[in-house]
């Protein structure tokens, strides 16, 4: 990661020039900043303004500010982007100031916030402050409460930041083309003083669950797609692409994540129990909180939980709707499982020698086998961890709880060691012939029309060693 002072000379080198705006109005612009890189910047600490206890934006950045006379300037930037997604795989997306998601909002209770936004892309837009309490006229849906924003334009959005909590931010103008190409950002509010119902913590992240439609070798998302997509991310970047959580073991630890996919999203921690201590309206009475290790965020919803890291290990953090762990495949493909293919691979082989047969096994060994994909793809699973491959990809991540993690510090520890003694192990003696267990239960009624006879299936069972692909007929 680089450090503050870094971002911010880097931004200014690259930064923005809002052409269709006059000189003299952009005199009185903050200086546009952009960031190209997807890495997980560090905590940007407020020099100006009231002092708060920063986020971190997973794979993402906070968006810098400037005072003038009280009030919390930030100008972004809609544009088309370039988004690594993963490492060797890049989208062609629309964002804000040069990256998608766009950087994160960072205010106090009760500032008042002017917005400055420019667009920049080849259609009109606007911003929706996705749950804010202001002035009508401030909401952001174009043709409602304003006019949308034409390309070349300059919008000023004015208003007090009146509630703590955690919000989105997102277009309200043609939204099913523009969310689906990527616009969309965070909004974090911290409390002014100290709050009943808002714990100070160690570390805090976020991050938004977006999905995208992109065809393996393509670069843009489909925009038509309505459920069927095929990357399933974390503030656009994909497994193995996700950056990891870590953490001091003893730490206080907040993660916030808001849904702004078309569908609902149960995110899951292993090794810990977390209470969900916000929402979208707000933090939690602590009467209602009871702990969990799964919290389903719905379409256009926020969670906010928080746990004690008192677990040391890499601890697997993720969706659990399982193919939102794999990346781009092919919804359309026949299961394989247990068919015998050996005679039509024989007569394949004759015309194509190097055919192979995928999925009889299962498609665990996707992750290893090295088949040709169109460029710019990312495989459908993946992540070398420090036992193999993890065969994930998609909405998921690690949390790496570690007590010698320095107080402040995010950087990756590495792999975690485990003492000896505490790994699972294979069993090397001698397997029992299995015990087959007679039910004594039963359905309720007899069913009609049953056959005269059962239907017995032949079930295939894999035979040798199970390693590698040279079981591939």
């Amino acid at each position: 990661m680089t450090n503050r002072r870094n971002f911010l000379l880097g931004s200014a080198a690259g930064a923005v020039a809002a052409t269709s705006v006059s000189k003299v109005a952009m005199a009185a612009l903050p200086e546009p900043v952009v960031q190209t890189t997807p890495n997980t910047m560090p905590p940007l600490v407020p020099s100006t303004g009231r002092p708060y206890n920063p986020i971190v934006t997973l794979n993402g950045w906070t968006l810098p500010w400037r005072m003038n006379q009280g009030v919390k300037e930030f100008h972004l930037v809609a544009e088309p982007v370039v988004r690594e997604m993963a490492p060797g795989f890049k989208a062609h997306l629309w964002g804000y100031n040069g990256q998608s998601p766009g950087p994160t909002i960072e205010v106090v209770e009760g500032d008042r916030v002017r917005i400055f936004v420019t667009n920049k892309l080849p259609e009109r837009t606007s911003i929706h402050w996705h749950g804010q309490r202001l002035p009508n006229g401030m909401d952001g849906v174009s043709g409602l409460t304003q006019p949308a924003i034409e390309p070349g334009k300059t919008f000023v959005y004015e208003f007090i930041a009146r509630r703590p909590g955690t919000f989105m931010y997102h277009p309200h103008a043609d939204e099913m083309t523009q969310m689906a190409m990527g616009m969309m950002g965070f909004w974090v509010t911290h409390p002014k003083a100290k709050h009943p119902l808002i714990d100070e913590v160690d570390r805090d992240f976020v991050f938004l669950l977006n999905s995208y439609d992109i065809e393996p070798g393509a670069y843009t998302p489909k925009i038509m797609t309505m459920l069927d997509f095929n990357l399933w991310s974390w503030n656009s970047r994909v497994f193995p692409g996700i950056d990891s959580l870590n953490v001091r073991k003893g730490d206080k630890v907040r993660i916030r994540f808001g849904n702004l996919t078309m569908t609902n999203h149960p995110i899951h921690l292993h090794g810990h129990e977390f209470l969900v201590t916000g929402t979208d309206g707000g933090p939690t009475p602590k009467s209602t909180r009871w702990y969990e290790v799964t919290t389903d965020v719905a379409v256009g919803q926020m969670r906010q939980i928080e746990f004690i890291a008192d677990e040391e290990g890499d601890w697997a953090f993720h969706c659990h709707k399982s193919h939102h762990t794999m990346n781009a495949m092919g919804h359309d493909v026949p299961t394989m499982i247990g068919v015998d293919h050996r005679g039509v691979v024989k007569e394949i082989n004759k015309l194509i020698p190097d055919y192979m047969v995928m999925g009889e096994r299962g498609m665990g060994d996707m992750a290893e086998m090295e088949m040709p994909l169109p460029d710019n793809t990312a495989k459908m699973m993946g992540g070398e961890g420090p036992f193999g491959s993890v065969e994930m990809g998609g909405m998921f991540s690690v949390l790496k709880v570690r007590k010698e993690q320095k107080r402040g510090d995010y950087s990756d520890p590495g792999w975690f060691k485990h003492p000896s003694g505490t790994n699972a192990f294979e069993w090397t003696g001698s397997l029992p012939e299995p015990a087959r267990f007679a039910s004594e239960g039963g359905q309720s009624m007899p069913s009609r029309g049953k056959p005269k006879q059962d239907i017995e299936v032949q079930v295939r069972k894999p035979q040798g060693g199970s390693s590698g692909h040279s079981g591939h007929h």
